[in-house]
């Protein structure tokens, strides 16, 4: 059992502390000495973790484990030298080292039973996780003081990989159930440990992630609760190698029982001197003592970083072409080279796991990022924004996940989209759960694979339920316009999904076409029946989504540069102007998406009753095919309208139905008393309910300029644009750039030669 604490070594007197604990300062490029060597540490610890595997086939886990401890006290107390090193330890600190060495050998049985049960490239990914990273971990769930969304990030990532290891990982365990049937153990121990697994009711290796998972949190339990212990007895190392010698002490006496009461499977020990000798020192010695170094030599983040890729890629890699080199030899101890190998397999769901490990690794090591985002308070009199970042950066950032998740959910009751939203997914997924149930119970392959589709389905609501709570957040700095855009990305990739779905119905029912196969159509009423009403509520639901989305106009893009002047961008002498409303009637793209999702699946539920019908009726196969490419072409038809709009919202695009009163706008604007010109007007539509513009103005140089800025606000406001920034120029600031590149008079002739220019349906000028 491996054990690091970070206080081993006391700083120099350079190191900024005058004997305090912390890293020693090493120059950047003598850093790369450290990793490498770290690195190449984890490759070994992977090997030796692979050869633990195979020697655990053939010996008893209580002897392993004695002799991984017998090895590293023998190495350590020749090396440490504890008991003539240091000061003498005390009677109440034996005590403390006696209780170290039980919680060590727990810990080391969880651990190479879960690598038992899992394998060794499951067990990497689960295990071999910095202290720092699971208290980042923990701190995200059970804390008010998690680091920030970056960690909140992480957390979610470690908990996805978990769930991939236990839902998708298909490991090939059906033989190697088969070779501990109950009743036919090695000893009470391994009895009481498969009997706990069995009681969970879960697979052997979904019981080894378990148990790895409880293994790694006592782990960090065990390390932290040692450091003062360390620190009493002289140091880690010292502990370390007194607390391997106790626990020897403590395995001699159940060691010699087992090698009398059960018949080893061990022929010729002597053969495994070389693989136990590789275990013990990858795995026992060499990674602690590197550990201990790269620690102190280098940030503790820096060495959870650097050390978890390399050790989880080189478990995937062995994963695949590890040959188990002493497999046979061990098959040939245990006379049973005639049975087939039961490794654990490399599936897609351990691949997805190790992605998200890396990930979570990468982001809950890292040092937490505090201030670096404010709440938007508002404006000051000269326009200037104003943020509050002790809030927002210190206090919201920083929230537990049940927190979190409370607050979100009273925000989502608050509103109407999002409550819409969250009572369908309710339903559904109530309905999806019931499904599913009677579909095991029933033995029906139909209904669970109906009950999946509805679980996916699941998915497009669960985006649309974030977009609309996420709209709602406060802007801040790096967002300063807020997250009310995405709502219009959450219906675009609705509506991509669609678009996918429709693609492969429509060619499914181009292929059934050609040859209708035989269906049976047992409990496919019932279910589409079933459907058909829940999807009917969420059309009822979200209807009042489709009807507000046919008022806009088609047209084309008005950014385009339409200057009544020359480009000139100076800013000196200029002021601005903000205008800030609200304004109703946009497109919410989000709950169109959610809309035609709970339609697709209406139809589809529609298709399935009307085909099931006239196969019972009249036999006729061929209705299945025809009602789902007839289903497929309304989807993707019915789609089409939401991907263009949200690509003309995405893409800035003027809002079509307000270019006519726009382009009347600019006209009132050119006419203003003390306006000489303007240029670059900008107009898009930002979200459901803002319309935001820019535009740049000159104006004369005996103006008074709050004035004019007043005026344009106020026409542009009539026009429907709720978000304005003015751009002002005085006169002679613009003559002087005017006079840098076309005369003056020149600017006001093109800008009269404008007024002459007339305005066309598509958004286009022509003379």
């Amino acid at each position: 059992m491996e054990e690091k604490y970070g206080g081993d070594v006391l700083a120099g007197p350079g190191g900024g502390g005058g004997g305090g604990l912390g890293p020693v300062d090493v120059p950047s490029a003598r850093l790369t000495k450290y990793v490498v060597l770290l690195c190449f540490t984890k490759f070994l610890k992977a090997v030796g973790l692979f050869e633990s595997y195979d020697l655990l086939k053939a010996v008893h886990i209580v002897q392993f484990i004695f002799i991984l401890k017998l090895g590293t006290a023998f190495f350590m107390v020749l090396f440490q030298k504890p008991f003539s090193s240091g000061k003498t330890i005390t009677k109440h600190q034996w005590i403390k080292i006696f209780k170290h060495a039980v919680a060590g050998c727990i810990i080391s049985l969880l651990w190479f039973f879960g690598l038992t049960l899992c394998g060794p490239l499951r067990t990497l990914l689960l295990f071999e996780h910095s202290d720092i990273v699971v208290i980042s971990l923990l701190s995200v769930l059970f804390t008010s003081s998690g680091g920030g969304p970056a960690k909140t990030r992480g957390a979610a990532f470690f908990i996805i990989a978990v769930i991939c290891l236990l839902l998708f990982d298909n490991d090939d365990l059906m033989a190697k159930m088969a070779e501990h049937p109950e009743g036919h153990h090695d000893s009470a121990l391994t009895h009481m440990l498969y009997t706990a697994i069995a009681f969970l009711g879960v697979a052997d290796h979904k019981g080894g992630v378990l148990l790895l998972v409880l293994a790694l949190c006592c782990k960090v339990g065990f390390h932290t609760a040692s450091r003062k212990l360390s620190m009493d007895v002289g140091g880690a190392k010292r502990l370390q190698a007194l607390s391997h010698l106790v626990s020897v002490l403590l395995l001699c006496p159940w060691v010699i029982v087992l090698s009398v009461t059960t018949e080893s499977k061990v022929e010729s020990w002597f053969s495994l001197i070389m693989p136990f000798a590789t275990v013990i020192f990858f795995v026992m010695i060499l990674d602690f003592y590197v550990d201990s170094i790269c620690s102190v030599k280098m940030e503790v983040s820096k060495c959870a970083r650097y050390g978890s890729f390399p050790i989880f890629i080189s478990a995937l890699l062995f994963g695949n072409f590890w040959t188990h080199p002493i497999t046979d030899q061990l098959r040939a101890m245990n006379k049973a080279a005639h049975q087939e190998s039961t490794e654990h397999v490399l599936s897609g769901g351990v691949v997805v796991s190790a992605i998200f490990f890396i990930l979570s690794a990468n982001i809950l090591s890292s040092p937490s990022k505090r201030g670096q985002k404010g709440t938007l308070i508002g404006y000051s009199p000269e326009g200037t924004p104003l943020y509050n970042f002790m809030g927002d950066a210190f206090q919201h950032s920083s929230q537990s996940i049940p927190r979190f998740i409370k607050e979100s959910l009273k925000q989502i009751l608050e509103e109407s989209d999002s409550r819409q939203i969250f009572y369908f997914l309710c339903l559904n997924l109530l309905f999806t759960f019931v499904e599913l149930f009677y579909g095991v119970l029933t033995n029906s392959l139909g209904l669970i694979s109906d009950g999946f589709h509805m679980l996916f389905d699941c998915s497009a609501l669960v985006m649309g339920l974030f977009a609309a709570l996420m709209s709602r957040w406060k802007a801040t700095r790096i967002f300063s316009y807020g997250y009310g855009r995405i709502e219009i990305l959450s219906g675009f990739i609705n509506g991509l999904f669609l678009i996918v779905i429709a693609f492969f119905v429509f060619m499914e029912s181009v292929a059934r076409l050609i040859d209708p196969p035989e269906l049976d159509t047992h409990m496919l009423t019932p279910v589409s029946v079933g459907g058909l009403i829940v999807n009917l509520i969420g059309i009822c639901a979200f209807s009042h989504a489709h009807s507000h989305a046919h008022g806009a106009s088609q047209g084309s893009c008005h950014s385009s540069d339409h200057s009544h002047s020359h480009h000139m961008h100076g800013h000196s002498d200029h002021g601005h102007g903000h205008s800030h409303g609200s304004a109703g009637g946009g497109m919410n793209a989000n709950m169109r998406g959610v809309f035609l999702h709970v339609l697709a699946d209406t139809l589809g539920s529609i298709g399935v009753i009307v085909s099931t019908i006239l196969i019972e009726q009249f036999g006729w196969f061929i209705a299945d095919p025809l009602c789902s490419l007839f289903i497929a072409i309304l989807i993707f038809l019915s789609v089409v309208p939401l991907i263009k709009d949200a690509c003309q919202v995405l893409l800035l695009r003027l809002p079509p139905e307000y270019e006519k009163e726009l382009h009347i706008a600019l006209e009132k604007i050119q006419k203003i008393e003390g306006l000489i010109s303007y240029r670059d007007p900008h107009f898009w539509r930002h979200s459901a309910s803002i319309v935001a513009g820019t535009i740049h103005i000159q104006v004369t140089s005996d103006v008074l300029e709050q004035r004019i800025v007043q005026q344009v606000t106020g026409i542009l406001k009539d026009a429907g644009v709720n978000n304005l920034t003015i751009q002002v120029e005085k006169e002679a600031y613009f003559q002087h750039m005017s006079g840098l590149s076309t005369g003056f008079h020149d600017v006001l002739a093109m800008t009269k030669q404008m007024e002459s220019m007339k305005y066309c349906k598509d958004g286009t000028y022509i003379m």
